[in-house]
């Protein structure tokens, strides 16, 4: 068995040993062999200190051992998506995954039950999330709010930058439509539109 620990950077008053050690016993309990201990002090969105998780993974990836225990589910994953994007992961490699805390055991029927219901609930709450963030999108539009990033040409002291190109363009000092577009920090047909705009008025 791969032993996992994780406390946040928040957790100053926190030893991984407080997690390690109930895991020691249960896998003694259980007649388990212990491969090796993985820790981090890394928040559990924070993948680029969680040098450890990583290791875990890669040694997964090589088989070197039949199953992954923590003491809780939120010191090994981000949310509900994240476990089982992993936990579906190993189950070809014949992984399998336990907390201790929730009593989640992916070898047994109910265990995999289990995940697969938190799966759908995941999914169903990320399609929720679309469902509301489309239609606040839709409200706006209809109220005649601008969606997205804010236009280049509305930015503070775009105009003066647009005459000061325009310019040097027209004097030949920019060679051309394209490189004056790089310049202004804008693509080349906002550009063409500009200079029609200019052309027309």
């Amino acid at each position: 068995m791969a032993l996992y620990a994780r406390v946040s950077t928040a957790d100053k008053d926190q030893d991984p040993l407080t997690q390690l050690m109930p895991l020691r016993d249960y896998c003694q309990a259980q007649g388990w062999g212990v491969f090796r201990e993985y820790t981090d002090t890394a928040s559990a969105s924070d993948l680029r200190h969680r040098t450890a998780w990583r290791e875990l993974l890669d040694d997964a990836a090589r088989r070197y051992f039949q199953g992954v225990i923590v003491w809780k589910l939120d010191r090994a994953f981000r949310s509900v998506k994240d476990m089982h994007d992993s936990l579906a992961m190993w189950e070809p490699l014949g992984i399998t995954f336990h907390s201790q805390r929730e009593q989640f055991d992916t070898s047994t029927a109910i265990g995999r039950l289990l995940l697969n219901l938190l799966a759908s609930l995941a999914e169903f709450e990320l399609e929720m999330i679309r469902e509301r963030v489309r239609a606040g999108m839709d409200r706006a539009r209809r109220q005649g709010k601008h969606i997205g990033r804010p236009p280049r040409m509305a930015e503070k002291g775009f105009k003066a930058r647009w005459e000061d190109v325009r310019a040097r363009l027209a004097s030949g000092e920019i060679p051309s439509r394209r490189k004056a577009a790089v310049e202004l920090g804008v693509g080349y047909p906002t550009l063409k539109r500009l200079l029609e705009k200019e052309d027309h008025d």
